[in-house]
Formats: C-alpha cells, structure tokens, sequence
C-alpha cells in the first residue's frame, strides 16, 4: 500500500519522498477478530475495539481517510462466551456484551474496567459523550471567545468513540472512472455502506489513548527545521520595497526570521467583474511586486523561506497566467474564456492544478502553500471534503525534489496531524478568545 505519510526517514537532510508514502496496516489480525454473518468485533488492543455491523455482511479492510493501521503487531488476550444469544467478549481492560443483532442501546455495550471515580463507565451505543476531554475544532473563523470543539479520544467516563462509517476509502488505482489516474492511489467511497466505529476504553490512561490513536491513525511527520522559527504575516496589500524594508528592521533589532508569510494581496484582487471575485488568484501583481522572483531571492539570501495564501475555491480564471496551458489539458474553450473549475474529485484536474498551477511558482521560489479554504465541506464525490484532499496531496507532492514535506492549512478531521503544520484560522483578539 502506499498513499499517506508514514515516517521512515533514510536522512534527516534530503529525505527520499517514498519515505513519505504509506506502508500501512489496514486489515485487523485474523486472530483478534470475533465475528458473524453481519458484524464483526476487532480487537485491536484489549482498550480499543473496532465495531462494525454491514447489512450486505461485506466488511472494509483498506485504509480510510482516518484509519490507517489496524494491525498493531500482537494478539489481545480475552475470553469469549455466548450466553443466551448474546457474545460476551472480556479482555484486561474491557468487557463487551453484543446480542448480534444491528446496533443498538440495547444489544451493544462495553464496561470500562478499573474507572471507580465516575457512575458513566458503561457505554451503551449511541450514548452521549458527556465526559469527553475534546479534541479540536475545524476552525476560530467568526469565534470570539469559547466555541464547541470536537470530540476526542480521552474522557473523565473513561470511554470515547470514533465514527469512521462515513470516511472514504484510500486506495491504489491506475484508474479512475476509466481514466489515467497520474497519482497512483485516490479517494474512494465505500462500496457499500456500513456502521464503523473504534471504541477507545482505556479508563483514564490518557497517554496510552493518544499514543494508541497515533498507532491507528499514523504519525506526525518530522517538520523542517525552518517550520520551528519565527514566521510574519500580515493581512493588508503592501509592496515589494516595503515587505523587504521591515525584514531589514527585523535583521536591525536582532529579531531572527525564518519564514516570510505573503497573504492573499500577493495575487490580483481587482478583476474584472465577469470573472467573479478576487479571492482566489495565482497571478503575482505587479503592482505591488514588479519582480517576485527577485523578491523570492532576497528572502531565501536571508535564510528565509516564502508561503503564499491560497483560496482556491473559484478555480482558475481566463485572466490568470496559467489558464491557456490548464485549458488546453482540461479541455475548456480558451476562446470563450471558459474558467476551469476546482475539482479536487478529478484526478486529472488535481495533476494539472500541481503541474500547470503551482509547479512553475515553485521554480521561481514559492517552497510551500498556505491554504487557507474556508467554502464548505463538499465536493463532486460523496463525503469527500475538499480541504482534506487539499491537505493530503498539497503534502504529499511537497514531498518532491527531496525535500521535507509542508503544508499550512486548516484542521480536516481526525488524522490531520499526518499533514503539517495546522493553523486556527482569523482569531478575534479579545480576552475571550485569548482565555478560551
């Protein structure tokens, strides 16, 4: 298998970007699986329990866009008994009753052994994670002060779930609806449909909770080195000279800079009304930056390196610099200024938006992408958001030349860590917000 980033680095100064694909563990081990004709219980650790119920008794064994790992190495100790129709599963940690019906109340539920300081140890399908400790949050766009985070996977109860029924899958394909796939793997609907949830009863070992989610999900990559310095962005237009003059203040007061972050003025703003708006844009103004490629080389002379802002939700527009080559390969009509549209479903869009988009910016001295997608959660394929499909192949193809791979983008959902660094989105600078 190999898709996602999994670390196993061969040099800490040019790693090879295969050591940046996935070398997975997908299937659950034969031996820790308790099943029947439509559910199956896998036991990956004596804490955490994958559940899952398929009305067609077909079952998932590739990644998803979550789960990577489901084979931890080692078979789980437990006793199993049947007892008036309903599996009783006991392990160090957990014991599970399951009367092998579909899911419910009722039929299912797990007591977390060992949690004596709360009366919620007993988790029944469907309950309400009242004691979770949370997660994170997707965004703090429009947040001033506290805001409802997600679920995580530690919890005063001592019991957290994961729903991972409605992930797609990852997978290895030449092909994609009967057309070149140039990536080699793609995002794929479950064939069929399927309740699949990983049940985390690890009491209050928290650590080992997170340290376990990590195992199944995959691991955080090595950031470079740069990524750990002093980065500067500000959100207004400013010129070439000016941006170059305060690194100079900067480099006067003994202020170290590392990475110089260029917000979205970086790019035209002001299109002609036809086109749309001018939130998304590829083309450097000249306006404010008469020579961004000399402007590049004086920041990488310093020791820095550039990210530029991305809002690529409008696609690319008759007026941008790479639109006559993208038309050609995506096939629209350049003479009727037809735009291409962002279609982070398509293989072939997604190789040509790398290709005849970003590429050639790269070449001139863009080393990574700030992406900063905040138009929804949709996109052509079912359940497929756009910004983890832009966080999983921004990363990846970042991985190129032998470089160490980086992305700057939102959260997407569990396992965005395997696709560095995070940021919140626009905070409001209150107290509130600064306490929450």
């Amino acid at each position: 298998m190999a898709q996602s980033p999994q670390l196993k680095q061969s040099s800490p100064t040019s790693p090879d970007p295969q050591d940046f694909r996935l070398d997975a563990t997908p299937a659950m081990r034969a031996d820790n699986v308790v099943s029947g004709e439509h559910w199956r219980i896998g036991l990956i650790t004596d804490s955490l329990v994958r559940f899952e119920w398929s009305d067609s008794g077909v079952f998932e064994n590739r990644p998803t866009q979550t789960v990577l790992n489901r084979d931890f190495g080692s078979p789980v100790e437990r006793r199993v008994t049947e007892r008036d129709g309903r599996v009783i599963i006991d392990t160090a940690a957990l014991t599970i009753v399951y009367d092998q019906q579909p899911f419910s109340k009722e039929g299912l539920s797990v007591v977390v052994k060992g949690v004596a300081d709360t009366q919620f140890n007993t988790w029944h399908y469907g309950d309400a994670q009242r004691g979770n400790l949370k997660g994170t949050a997707r965004t703090l766009d429009e947040a001033d002060g506290a805001i409802e985070l997600d679920n995580g996977v530690i919890s005063r109860d001592g019991w957290a779930v994961i729903d991972d029924s409605a992930a797609n899958i990852i997978i290895e394909t030449d092909t994609v609806n009967g057309k070149a796939n140039p990536f080699g793997t793609w995002v794929s609907p479950r064939a069929t449909a399927e309740t699949d949830l990983y049940f985390f009863g690890y009491g209050h070992r928290y650590i080992e909770a997170v340290r376990d989610f990590y195992r199944l999900t995959g691991p955080t990559p090595l950031l470079p080195r740069f990524a750990m310095g002093n980065w500067w962005s500000r959100y207004y237009p400013y010129t070439q000279a000016q941006y170059l003059a305060l690194m100079d203040r900067f480099h006067k007061e003994k202020v170290p800079m590392s990475v110089a972050v260029i917000d979205m003025d970086w790019h035209l703003t002001k299109i002609d009304p036809k086109y749309g708006g001018g939130w998304t844009g590829y083309t450097w103004n000249s306006e404010l930056f008469p020579d961004h490629v000399a402007f590049l080389k004086n920041l990488h002379d310093r020791g820095m390196k550039a990210t530029l802002n991305l809002h690529p939700a409008d696609g690319i527009r008759a007026y941008e610099k790479a639109y006559p080559a993208l038309a050609e390969h995506m096939g629209v009509d350049a003479a009727a200024e037809e735009p291409v549209p962002f279609d982070p479903a398509s293989p072939k869009f997604m190789h040509y938006y790398f290709e005849d988009v970003l590429h050639p910016m790269e070449e001139e001295g863009v080393d990574f992408w700030w992406l900063d997608w905040q138009q929804g959660q949709k996109t052509g394929m079912k359940g497929l958001d756009p910004l983890w499909m832009l966080n999983h192949f921004h990363f990846m193809d970042s991985a190129r030349n032998g470089l160490r791979p980086l992305t700057f983008s939102r959260y997407a959902g569990p396992g965005s860590h395997r696709y560095p660094v995070g940021f919140s989105g626009d905070t409001y600078v209150t107290w509130e917000s600064l306490n929450f």
